[in-house]
């Protein structure tokens, strides 16, 4: 039997304590874990070994979590779990708009955190197990295909970077196309992933997706807006307004 190797994360944060608790109890738990304090740090061991996930603090000497987290998203989907010592709605909201995948108020329990990076780390999984015997699962409309089986999103045949978050609300939608979905109703069918919702975290996320799927954002095709009730996911486009 073939052995994976531990998943790798890497815990940025000031503090040498927190660090050091948490590279122990991670480590305890399974993962590689490497942990660095501020933003060139964490560039020195990404470009070392790209991790699987990132626990980022967003109160760090010079860069902030918030432009470390905007800066990797310019060119990476790895998992991102934000840490911040305020715990106020607008870093979550901010957080969440810049891409984070997912947020913890501080204090913390370490228990909780590991529970988050897991549901991270499996939704990030590219070769789901028994998959070399299951059919691929594959989601089309217009010019993409959303490749569950690979955890890909294709447009013509060319690889869309989405993050983890964005993934699993796409999948939502094109797996209940046709439907008018409530926020709650949203919430509900992501909470499977262990982490809980934030205000306006559908909503964001929501404006993420468009972004990387609709012509015209402000003007969505696939994922529309039923004022009062929620969103609407129609695989035709703009071929069908209703």
């Amino acid at each position: 039997m073939t052995a994976f190797p531990s998943p790798r994360v890497l815990v940025v944060d000031d503090d040498p304590a927190l660090r050091d608790l948490l590279a122990e109890y991670l480590s305890a738990n399974g993962l590689e874990v490497e942990s660095v304090g501020d933003g060139t740090a964490m560039r020195q061991a990404i470009e070392r070994h790209m991790p699987d996930a990132i626990v980022l603090d967003l109160m760090l000497p010079g860069e902030d979590g918030l432009s470390l987290a905007r800066e990797l998203r310019t060119h990476s989907d790895v998992g991102i779990l934000m840490l911040s010592a305020r715990g106020e709605e607008m870093d979550r909201v901010i957080g969440l708009e810049v891409g984070a995948d997912d947020y913890m108020p501080k204090p913390f329990s370490p228990r909780e955190l590991l529970a988050r990076l897991r549901a991270l780390l499996r939704r990030a999984r590219t070769t789901p197990a028994g998959s070399l015997q299951a059919a691929p699962e594959t989601h089309c409309f217009g010019p993409f295909a959303l490749d569950v089986t690979a955890h890909r999103l294709l447009r013509d045949g060319s690889e869309v970077r989405i993050t983890t978050a964005e993934f699993d609300l796409l999948r939502v939608f094109v797996e209940r196309p046709n439907r008018v979905l409530s926020r709650d109703n949203i919430v509900d069918l992501l909470k499977g992933y262990d982490r809980a919702p934030f205000d306006r975290s559908v909503d964001i996320r929501v404006t993420r997706l468009r972004r990387k799927i609709e012509t015209n954002p402000s003007q969505p095709d696939y994922i529309r807006t039923v004022r009062g009730e929620g969103y609407l996911f129609n695989p035709l486009g703009a071929q069908v307004r209703q």
